[in-house]
């Protein structure tokens, strides 16, 4: 493309295909917003609402819920999971391999999650403000930025009606052994409980970003244009100018050129292709960028009851438990659909068959590790990033502590016997549970997961030991920002999905405030 070529004007807002232009793409406007997520909606809606021609650029399609709905979990997969949800963090040590899922589509990984919003915990935001620097980061200063997002997202208590019969027996086991779970908070509207938010909630009752912020966004002009790669930043002098990429088609090939010149260009292409894009454009301190990434390692453990259960039969996740923070794991219900779980089942031919025959007596409970951040991004030779992992020692031993913790809950309840994590390993009974090493079993055969990216481009006090400041801007380099969870400085214990949407309001209203765009 002619780098002198003057941008070809369209029509100001709307909700399109790269592809759509016919050829190759150049656009002009106030703000660039990469990647369409919980932290690029919001900037990109938040800047539109303030009179600014805002264009934002999706690497994925855009699927609506109702085509959604109407697919089975597989196909959802294969349409709008990146890598059709076969992305893993490679375990180092004594460390899992972590199959971490991310959106690729309009509206990102906030169309795939159970819709859970936590704000970020007070002993977090004082360890950011006391340790890291971030002395805005307290909970007074960022109680604006949350209600904002709560009410636009409307963030509301899952009621106990809504709890499937396995949370109900989980909550009835963690009684009788000294603590509680506690209703959830998620950003539904007339939720039906289906239990497949995770594969795009097909009666639109998740206010997802590409239903509670986008629209916001197209209202007041933003152009949102979808199969549209971002591949780098381009500059003048010390200043961000724009980004250039390419058109893709529908098999993630090339099609047409893409640049869009920009006063300001907001990077929010998440944790594991933040980095990248950074790095590829040669921006950013290598001393941080791509380092430090935490995942909130996820564990589950199945329970078979002589009663029937059918946990998918109410709101996928509607109840938790920080009874065990101090350990570092957070407990959290969920399920997954019936079609997904039989495939898991141990067993092989007429033994997977037997087990899988026994879903509908199966409760299910799951847990993350809050981690240290042991997780480099690494420039792969594809598009996608090789990842690394390497488990904290005081986050290796939570592991044991929550399996252990989750499986005698269930045995409190009446279970008869539990499905550990551990590759290989079939069903145990109280007895068996004890005989299990999870102390010392090799991490190789841990089956772990993980919905929470965060921390590869750190927000900090100083640009030697991170990659933008408490205002979201990359040090050194004027007009650039990012605005996803890479830049959340530690995990969370709980789920980020609030805690990014609120950081990226902030982002957003920083920038209105001091006038820089």
């Amino acid at each position: 493309m002619n780098a002198h070529h003057e941008a070809r004007e369209t029509p100001r807002g709307g909700l399109r295909s790269g592809r759509e232009e016919g050829g190759d793409v150049e656009l002009s406007c106030d703000v660039v917003v990469v990647g369409s997520g919980a932290g690029g909606a919001v900037v990109a809606t938040e800047l539109a609402e303030s009179g600014l021609h805002v264009v934002v650029l999706e690497e994925g399609p855009s699927v609506s819920g109702a085509e959604l709905g109407q697919m089975r979990p597989s196909e959802s997969m294969r349409a709008v999971w990146r890598d059709g949800a076969f992305t893993f963090a490679l375990g180092l040590g004594d460390s899992p391999t972590i199959n971490v899922t991310m959106g690729r589509c309009v509206g990102g990984s906030s169309v795939l999650t159970g819709g859970v919003c936590f704000r970020v915990p007070d002993a977090v935001l004082a360890h950011w403000t006391r340790v890291l620097g971030l002395a805005d980061y307290t909970p007074e200063g960022m109680d604006r930025y949350f209600s904002h997002v709560e009410q636009r997202i409307h963030v509301e208590e899952v009621p106990a009606s809504m709890r499937s019969h396995g949370v109900e027996l989980f909550a009835i086991g963690a009684k009788k052994r000294g603590f509680e779970v506690e209703p959830m908070r998620r950003n539904t509207e007339g939720c039906k409980g289906c239990g497949r938010c995770n594969f795009g909630c097909p009666h639109g009752a998740k206010r997802s970003v590409d239903l509670s912020y986008l629209p916001r966004a197209v209202d007041h002009g933003a152009e949102v244009l979808s199969d549209c790669l971002v591949e780098r930043i381009v500059m003048k002098g010390a200043r961000a100018a724009g980004v250039e990429g390419r058109v893709l088609d529908a098999r993630g090939g090339r099609t047409h050129a893409l640049r869009v010149h920009a006063r300001a260009v907001v990077v929010a292409a998440g944790a594991w292709h933040t980095p990248l894009l950074l790095r590829r454009s040669g921006l950013g301190n290598p001393e941080v960028v791509g380092h430090r990434l935490t995942l909130h390692p996820g564990f589950r453990v199945l329970a078979r009851f002589d009663e029937p259960v059918r946990g998918w039969r109410g709101a996928l996740q509607s109840a938790w438990s920080g009874a065990f923070e101090h350990e570092g794991v957070t407990l959290t219900s969920l399920f997954v659909p019936p079609g997904v779980l039989g495939a898991t089942m141990p067993g092989v031919g007429p033994e997977h068959t037997r087990q899988a025959a026994n879903i509908d007596h199966l409760a299910m409970f799951g847990g993350i590790v809050h981690d240290q951040g042991g997780g480099t991004v690494h420039r792969g030779l594809g598009r996608e990033p090789i990842v690394t992992y390497r488990m904290a020692r005081r986050d290796r031993a939570s592991v044991a502590k929550l399996v252990r913790t989750m499986a005698e809950t269930f045995f409190a309840a009446g279970a008869r016997e539990v499905y550990l994590p551990i590759l290989g390993l079939r069903g145990v009974d109280a007895d068996g549970l004890a005989a299990v090493p999870l102390e010392t079993v090799p991490a190789q055969r841990l089956e772990c997961a993980s919905q929470h990216p965060l921390g590869s481009a750190q927000m900090g006090s100083t640009a030697e030991h991170s990659v933008v400041d408490g205002d979201g801007r990359v040090w050194g380099v004027d007009g650039l920002y990012v605005a996803d969870g890479s830049v959340l400085p530690t995990s969370l214990g709980v789920n980020p999905q609030l805690a990014i949407m609120s950081v990226a309001t902030r982002v957003a209203w920083r920038m209105r405030e001091r006038r820089e765009v």
